[in-house]
């Protein structure tokens, strides 16, 4: 995850802003473009409490 941010909130605000605004549409095409693997995501940010929600494209607190 060299290309975005660390801190867990601001992940999941950025991920879900360019998920949201129709800039990639999907996750990993996001993943893709900034040479992260979907799985490493979605495990990183769960350990951090959130989880992805495919139908409604975000993370989402738990």
């Amino acid at each position: 995850m060299e290309h975005l941010p660390h801190h867990p909130a601001i992940l999941v605000s950025s991920v879900n802003m360019l998920l949201r605004d129709e800039e990639f549409d999907t996750l990993e095409s996001l993943c893709y473009c900034f040479d992260t693997d979907p799985d490493e995501l979605k495990a990183y940010l769960k350990s951090h409490g959130y989880r992805y929600d495919q139908q409604q494209r975000q993370f989402k607190a738990v």
